[in-house]
């Protein structure tokens, strides 16, 4: 044991560990946003549309260029505002830490910045202060607040001996300790570098990637096809190079990224009404696919505030006077949790004929009680006593039935007091005063409501079992609470209700297991704790009263009490990730139909029935009005959404072979029976991609039947602009050989009538492959 009234370190030696150690405080690990820019365009979609980009060059079509780029800036710039949460994490960690501390050194106290703190330095702790270091108290006593580390809701008493973490407050007291631990090396630090480490790829993101893949190998086969046949025909080589551009053009799903944001952000913007705040968009996406709920107790299905639960009685005393006298022997105006909650408990039962206080004594550590000396009604000296149950009834005559009370309540979880009164040589017991931090009054309606919609919920805590398990109960989660210790590596979330006693690597590790073993984890937590396993979790959740820390770390904060936003976030992530299956098929039925459509066409004309330009124009008016599916009314499934890639692909095909054969049924209508010359064509092939392309979107936005829904008035709009615009540009011969009005209806006519025979074909369909 370290002297407390030792010299402390001298100047000469703090120096010289400060320089092998490093500062105490963490390293800044910011990217630069060039950088987080550059990432933008380095990913599967950028790589296709700069590959485009740079053929066009090679082309000598600088115009197309320009228009692929703008369309490559556009995603990038969407993707660049969304970043930089776990930046914002750590700034938040760090200004938790404390600025300066008082140390003592060359045998003098002075007070120094925190970052100057080394292990073997002697600081002093005071009311109000911020741990600066991980730290051995070894003189003094204080009141400690550690739940931003541990997730514990009451304050506890520290003396010599104990270790506390940086980050602590101190609540009252005064002590000198011994730091243990600087920087990166602490409890704190540790956290810090959870989150900053901590990751997991959206299944979004992975959606994505899959979809490209599919798409690229898919239609890169038929490419590689289409310039062997190009080869044959013997076509020059002026002619195939364009036909190449076109092909890959058409299997670019160039909006499906900036689809994926916009529809996120409409969500977090419908959102924000109901009280909820998404900081990450990928958190609205999860949210629709989240199948298991770790909730922290603390703050989150609790108050988080001490409130006096139950009032036991001796005889000759009431509930109102055995408040109103430990209200007596408790501070007021201080920052001790259960002096604040029996003097509010005492206040809602006011009784008149209390003593008079006289003189109050602060809780000692050393005694563990808190006294009050006054005069009663008589003007005899009184003597009323509140603290620990063992000290108090010392004071007074033993007491059985006071026994039994006191081990029934704790048995419950609650945090028991005795209260003694009485002159100061022959007090009596006059009762026991049972606090708890309470469940929220919606706790258990959430976690009924979430598991009808598919979600189970587990209780993840730094509290002890006992204390954990009777809160579970109080909500609803009456599964086991798991053993201590270490947790098992291949944990399910059916396995156990409960998980006490964890730190927050333990919490981080948690979710990380779940992950695992494929589920899609949501974290609901407040603390700094908290904050690495609601960065690691696909849907990262602060409630309303949760530390700067936390909600930075979360991809989704409720702004108001209550978890009622839980269940809402997961109903509109529901909906949006319905708005974005739409669009993700319609992007590969059209993406199929359009490079197989080239590939009949060279077969049927020897000719490529579509140029670059053409294709940039149906890339503007195909990909991006449809981005008005991020509007489109939808219901929520009823349980976690899930991406299906591979009955995703095959419906897809199944559908864009349909529309493949409706548009070469239109370009044959005009070839053999019109007659129509190999730029009538093209123009022909142009109206017949964009009206089946609509005719596909109606049939598969709506699930069941094609009446069965409404369309929202930005896809009628949009359908509309889009079905304008290519007849305007055929029917004036704008970029494109001029077609005639009557031919361009008729092929409008024949696309109405395909939607309603592709609604037959895709019911079937989604039914068998569980497309719901």
């Amino acid at each position: 044991m370290v002297d407390p009234n030792s010299n402390g370190l001298t100047s000469e030696e703090a120096g010289s560990r400060l320089e092998k150690s490093g500062p105490n405080a963490m390293p800044d690990t910011t990217l630069h946003p060039l950088r987080r820019a550059f990432a933008k365009f380095w990913a599967p979609v950028p790589w296709m549309l700069e590959a485009a980009i740079v053929l066009e060059l090679a082309l000598g079509k600088y115009v197309e260029s320009v228009i692929i780029f703008g369309l490559l800036a556009f995603n990038a710039v969407l993707g660049f505002l969304q970043e930089g949460r776990a930046q914002a994490t750590l700034a938040a960690l760090k200004s938790r830490l404390a600025l300066n501390a008082s140390v003592k050194r060359d045998n003098t106290w002075k007070t120094i910045p925190a970052t100057e703190l080394v292990v073997g330095d002697m600081i002093k702790l005071s009311l109000g202060a911020v741990v600066a270091a991980d730290v051995d108290i070894i003189d003094g006593s204080v009141l400690l607040d550690q739940s931003m580390l541990t997730g514990e809701s009451v304050p506890i008493e520290a003396g010599s001996g104990f270790k506390t973490y940086a980050g602590a407050l101190v609540r009252r007291g005064e002590a000198v300790a011994l730091v243990t631990a600087t920087g990166v090396h602490t409890k704190f630090g540790r956290t810090a570098e959870l989150v900053r480490t901590a990751h997991v790829v959206s299944s979004q993101q992975k959606a994505v990637l899959r979809v490209v893949r599919n798409l690229a190998i898919f239609n890169g086969c038929v490419i590689i096809l289409l310039v062997a046949y190009s080869y044959v025909l013997k076509m020059p080589i002026g002619e195939i190079i364009p036909l190449v551009l076109t092909a890959v053009l058409a299997s670019i799903p160039v909006a499906l990224p900036a689809t994926f944001t916009l529809a996120a952000a409409l969500g977090a913007r419908a959102l924000a009404k109901l009280d909820v705040l998404p900081t990450r968009l990928s958190a609205v996406d999860e949210a629709a696919s989240i199948d298991v709920l770790c909730s922290d107790k603390t703050g989150t299905l609790t108050l988080n505030e001490l409130m006096v639960t139950a009032v036991r009685t001796m005889p000759g005393f009431d509930e109102a006077h055995i408040l109103g006298l430990a209200a007596l022997a408790s501070s007021d105006g201080g920052q001790d949790p259960v002096d604040a909650a029996i003097r509010a408990a005492a206040a809602k039962k006011a009784v008149s004929e209390l003593p008079k206080l006289i003189k109050f004594i602060p809780f000692d550590p050393g005694t563990k009680m808190s006294e009050a000396t006054a005069s009663d009604s008589s003007g005899t000296t009184v003597r009323a006593v509140k603290g620990a149950f063992a000290s108090v009834v010392a004071l007074t005559q033993p007491s059985p039935d006071a026994s039994k009370m006191e081990n029934e309540l704790q048995a419950q979880g609650f945090r028991v007091l005795a209260v003694a009164f009485g002159p100061p040589t022959a007090m009596k017991l006059a009762g026991i005063i049972a606090l708890s931090d309470p469940p929220r009054p919606d706790s258990a309606a959430l976690i009924t409501q979430l598991h009808a919609l598919g979600v189970s919920t587990v209780m993840v805590t730094g509290d002890a079992p006992i204390t954990a398990g009777i809160v579970a109960h109080a909500v609803g989660l009456n599964g086991k609470v798991c053993p201590p210790g270490p947790i098992p590596a291949d944990v399910r979330p059916g396995e156990y209700a409960v998980f006490a006693g964890i730190l927050p690597d333990g919490k981080f590790n948690l979710v990380k297991a779940f992950q695992k073993t494929g589920h899609i984890v949501g974290m609901c937590g407040d603390g700094a704790n908290d904050a690495p396993a609601l960065r690691q979790a696909q849907m990262g959740i602060a409630v309303s009263s949760a530390t700067d820390v936390a909600k930075s770390a979360a991809g989704i904060v409720l702004t108001k009490p209550g978890l009622v936003g839980v269940v809402a976030s997961v109903k509109e992530g529901r909906i949006t990730f319905q708005r974005i299956l739409t669009y993700t098929m319609y992007s590969i039925i059209k993406k199929i139909s359009q490079v197989f459509f080239l590939a009949a066409g060279l077969v049927m004309t020897g000719h490529a029935i579509l140029t670059p330009m053409l294709m940039v124009i149906l890339m503007i008016t195909g990909d991006f009005l449809s981005m008005s599916l991020t509007t489109d009314n939808v219901r929520p499934s009823p349980l976690p959404n899930v991406w299906r890639i591979g009955q995703l692909t095959i419906a897809g095909v199944i559908i864009g072979v349909c529309d493949l054969l409706f548009c070469i049924s239109i370009f044959a209508f005009g070839k053999f029976h019109l007659s129509l010359g190999i730029d009538a064509l093209r123009t022909l092939a142009m109206v017949a991609l964009v009206f089946g392309g609509e005719a596909s979107l109606y049939a598969i936005r709506e699930r069941r039947r094609i009446w069965s829904s409404i369309p929202s008035l930005w896809v009628i709009v949009s359908s509309v602009g889009d079905v304008l615009i290519i007849t305007i540009l055929a029917t004036y011969g704008i970029a494109m050989s001029a077609l005639s009005l009557f031919v361009v209806g008729e092929t409008l006519l024949a696309a109405v009538v395909f939607a309603f025979i592709l609604d037959c074909v895709k019911v079937p369909v989604f039914n068998r492959l569980g497309i719901a």
